[in-house]
């Protein structure tokens, strides 16, 4: 909306006939006062005094001769429109002190009958009078405001304001309110829209509601849930504390589950009020998948005070002293698919780690024997199968057997038929799998076609490769050149020689110890000691180098120190997934090296590694929850989007996608996705919550055809409360932006009726013309007779004739 700039008042002369007679005029009795002065005998400072007191006088009659007039335009009144925004959210109906109006009654009293400024307002513009919470409303009268709103959105109240009256005269808003936004992201983009750095928006005048250091209280802010492959604690809640009223005491942050079972306590010691204390909880979740949390705090020795009435609470409220937490910590089962060219310990250890992981599915392909026949037969001509299986009836290939397949063992399939055939040869067999791990083996071991479905695996579906450093790993199985050797971290075609018998340590790189998945320890300090325990390895892969973008996290260095350190596990993003090498052949030795009965720190390593290898990959069905920022959806409101794809890992569309949601009362409730046109594969559903709690979400996708896809569930906490009572103290700085982006000027209350008469001459887009005498100023003739007065005075008090 552009805004008209009223024309600055200027001087304008009525009688510029009269400017030489009034000049001569002036001159002639100047000129006579000074001849007078002169002559008098009188101190020079009093002489001085008098004639410019009487010179002054003179000058003023004669100025008013010239009929002065200022000139200028001011809205005209009636024609432009005013808005009156006050905020009715449950922020206003804090007490400051106690003993003092809520912030409610104060706006109330700027507001209520006879409201002088209100009434002046009005006689200038067309008033129109709105209040605001979650949603915008227009209002007759403000005494039926009752500050029960669950949100502050002034963001999206400014924006509906700028819609609704765009293309009409709006000259300004008069905004009261405590600054206290529950949607500052959307006060920022409803300020930014607009072109040629104009906004939208008039001038908006706040009116400060509130001081700015409110009563004695503890505050939550939201917390961060950050999810890592440490097996002991995987999930890390920090949380930042504030308060005001309690230096020097103590905080007590108490965190309980869903079941409202307490889970940790921690204690902070209050340095210095408004400071942002944080509290950091590590834990480990009992069941995988969507899992909800309460975090709560107050003062030592005044926890009793959530089980008491609200208006018997000690503090200014309680509402910010809890926050619900989601935890999505995704469900399995994580199929692994465990490739190796013979049998080893690896998969001994590997297998007896996973055990216990009951999200982790390991299945084993081993090879026991390689292609080559068992005896020379002399057959026919062009003959591949076995002679002795000459003259069946039954000639087909996939039952007769071959001279050089090998010899495979399968270990944990779900059933008979699953890699029956060997290794997967189409997408749809091996995307079932979460990852790939390969051990010991030779690239011929696979088609061309195998190679480059297997990069496929990790480029498009984003699934997870290992390879590891047996003796037919990297170099020595030639994968150099390979769609295999593409995906990898490392470069396979050259490698330096190490002297025979080398025996390596292993040392954790910067980046290293930065990943939470290789550290076993909770300290720096234990988990140096653990690295140092370590027994020496022997088997090593060589490589040339690394590949650019890859990312080195432990290196091995000979022992007794001679040599470079060299690299010993590398990782890369490539594509949608993964891809590490493990250059190290025998890992198994460090199983060997056991402290004592407890678990072992290799099987620990083996699960933190395998959660990362499979961490990030997706499945057929994706289901996530986002807020929406549209202009005309209901505040609050979510967006449920459900990604699908088909067994190959391409967008599905035609699918039939339904959304079973679950509110914290326990209602289900079944919403049907709809095709979202922008992006292949995905679905969504608008949900607004309406209750406070934490909310389930699960969706259930079918094929064109009927046949199941998948289902996947997710989950989040609606704690407007909590939002809205995120910060006590008036938010003066987030008004002083919105003035400065609109022009505006923030009011003081107590001035406000002197404000509101300068509003006219200030901005608007109708206007008129105004013409005002100067001098039927009743200043200017008071200003001429008390010169003319003071300088008969002075005369008098000294004597002068």
């Amino acid at each position: 909306m552009m805004v008209a700039m009223i024309e600055a008042p200027r001087l304008v002369w009525g009688s510029v006939d009269w400017v030489p007679a009034a000049s001569a005029v002036a001159v002639v009795l100047l000129a006579l006062l000074l001849v007078g002065y002169w002559r008098v005998g009188a101190t020079r400072a009093v002489r001085l005094t008098a004639a410019c007191l009487k010179a002054l006088g003179i000058l003023v009659l004669v100025f008013c001769l010239l009929e002065p007039l200022f000139s200028g335009s001011r809205a005209r009144p009636g024609a432009n429109q005013f808005v009156v925004l006050a905020d009715d959210s449950q922020s206003m109906t804090l007490r400051d002190r106690p003993g003092q109006p809520t912030r409610g009654e104060q706006l109330k009293t700027l507001l209520g009958k006879p409201a002088e400024w209100l009434a002046k307002l009005g006689q200038d513009f067309d008033v129109r009078q709105y209040a605001f919470d979650t949603q915008l409303r227009a209002v007759n009268q403000f005494d039926d405001l009752a500050f029960d709103g669950r949100a502050s959105n002034l963001g999206a109240a400014l924006d509906r304001i700028a819609r609704r009256f765009h293309g009409r005269p709006l000259a300004g808003i008069v905004l009261l309110t405590d600054g206290s936004a529950t949607d500052g992201d959307s006060v920022e983009r409803a300020l930014a829209q607009g072109g040629n750095g104009s906004t939208r928006l008039p001038p908006i005048y706040p009116v400060l509601i509130g001081r700015e250091s409110p009563a004695k209280d503890v505050g939550l802010d939201p917390v961060a849930v950050t999810q890592t492959n440490f097996e002991d604690a995987p999930v890390t809640l920090t949380a930042q504390v504030t308060t005001s009223g309690y230096r020097g005491k103590t905080i007590v942050a108490q965190l309980f589950d869903e079941a409202g079972k307490p889970v940790e306590q921690q204690k902070v010691a209050v340095e210095k009020d408004g400071e942002p204390m944080a509290v950091r909880f590590r834990i480990k979740p009992q069941q995988p998948g969507v899992s909800f949390y309460r975090l709560r705090a107050a003062a030592e020795g005044q926890l009793a005070q959530f089980d008491q009435p609200a208006d018997k609470s000690l503090e200014a409220t309680l509402a910010n002293n809890t926050r619900m937490i989601a935890v999505d910590r995704r469900k399995g089962p994580y199929r692994i698919l465990y490739v190796s060219g013979r049998p080893n310990w690896e998969f001994k250890f590997l297998n007896r780690a996973l055990r216990e992981d009951d999200q982790v599915e390991l299945i084993g392909m081993i090879r026991v024997a390689k292609r080559e026949p068992k005896f020379n037969y002399l057959s026919h001509s062009g003959e591949t199968s076995n002679p002795l299986f000459r003259g069946f009836a039954n000639q087909n290939k996939e039952e007769v057997e071959q001279y050089d397949q090998p010899v495979v063992v399968r270990l944990g399939t779900k059933d008979e038929n699953e890699l029956r055939g060997g290794f997967p040869k189409t997408a749809e067999e091996l995307f079932a799998y979460h990852a790939v791990i390969l051990d010991d083996l030779e690239s011929e071991f696979f088609t061309q076609d195998q190679m480059q479905l297997l990069k496929d695996f990790v480029r498009r579906r984003g699934g997870g490769l290992l390879m590891l450093g047996g003796l037919e790993s990297f170099k020595n199985g030639k994968y150099d050149r390979t769609a295999i050797g593409d995906l990898l971290p490392v470069y396979c075609d050259q490698a330096p020689a190490f002297p025979p018998d080398t025996h390596y340590r292993m040392a954790l790189t910067r980046e290293g110890w930065l990943e939470p998945w290789i550290r076993l320890r909770p300290d720096e300090d234990a988990e140096r000691k653990r690295l140092e325990g370590m027994p020496p390895f022997w088997t090593l892969n060589t490589i040339r180098g690394i590949k650019p973008g890859a990312t080195v996290l432990a290196r091995a260095q000979a022992e007794g120190g001679a040599g470079e350190p060299v690299p010993a596990l590398v990782e890369q993003r490539f594509g949608q997934g993964r891809a590490a090498a493990l250059l190290i052949g025998d890992l198994w030795r460090w199983h060997l090296r056991r402290p004592d009965a407890n678990q072992s720190d290799m099987e620990k390593a083996w699960r933190q590694t395998i959660r990362w290898l499979v961490g990030e990959v997706p499945g057929r069905v994706e289901l996530t929850a986002s807020a929406r920022h549209e202009a005309d959806e209901p505040e609050g409101a979510l967006t449920l989007a459900v990604q699908v794809r088909d067994a190959s890992y391409a967008p599905l569309d035609n699918a039939t996608v339904t959304l079973k949601v679950k509110a914290p009362d326990g209602t289900p409730l079944e919403l049907r996705a709809d095709p979202d046109p922008r992006q292949p594969g995905q679905y969504q559903a608008v949900y607004v919550p309406r209750q406070s709690g934490a909310y389930r979400a699960e969706a259930f996708a079918s094929a064109p055809d009927g046949s199941q896809v998948g289902q996947s569930q997710t989950g989040w906490t609606s704690d407007p409360a909590a939002e809205e009572f995120r910060s006590l103290q008036p938010n003066a700085d987030l008004l002083n932006r919105i003035t400065r982006a609109t022009g505006g000027q923030v009011v003081d209350a107590k001035n406000l009726k002197d404000f509101v008469a300068t509003l006219p001459t200030r901005h608007a887009d109708i206007t008129e013309p105004y013409v005002r005498p100067l001098w039927h100023q009743s200043w200017v003739f008071a200003l001429a007779i008390l010169c003319l007065t003071a300088e008969w005075g002075l005369r008098r008090w000294k004597g002068l004739p």
